[in-house]
């Protein structure tokens, strides 16, 4: 059974850090196209970044040069590393995992397995 399992969230100051993890469960990490989202009371869920099989990266705009995305293929776990943190990134976010040969889908419609998410929620 294919289970993610994200962990990391919490309740910081606009400027911090914050970094989430995601475990895989139940398949082979390195097969999937993998994608942090986040969903914000109200908003639509949206997407944050995605990473391909060859860990190339892509990012949405609002948190370009703030966020990373990063892997550790042996432990089966994604992480994103969240600095300068705003007000804005209060959401609650989710790992998802796509078996496509094309890794580059922002549609959260378009990821087979989700996580149950971790609330991030930041002060000014």
């Amino acid at each position: 059974q294919v289970q993610l399992v994200e962990s990391g969230g919490d309740s910081v100051q606009a400027g911090g850090s914050l970094r989430l993890s995601c475990a895989v469960f139940g398949y082979s990490y390195s097969n999937y196209c993998m994608g942090w989202f986040r969903q914000a009371p109200g908003k639509e869920r949206e997407g944050v970044a995605l990473i391909d099989r060859s860990s190339r990266t892509i990012y949405t705009d609002s948190v370009k040069g703030r966020f990373t995305v990063s892997e550790d293929n042996a432990k089966n776990t994604l992480f994103l590393q969240m600095n300068r943190l705003k007000p804005d990134d209060t959401a609650m976010y989710y790992c998802a995992a796509r078996n496509s040969w094309s890794c580059w889908e922002w549609a959260p419609s378009g990821y087979n397995y989700w996580g149950q998410g971790t609330q991030v929620t930041v002060s000014s």
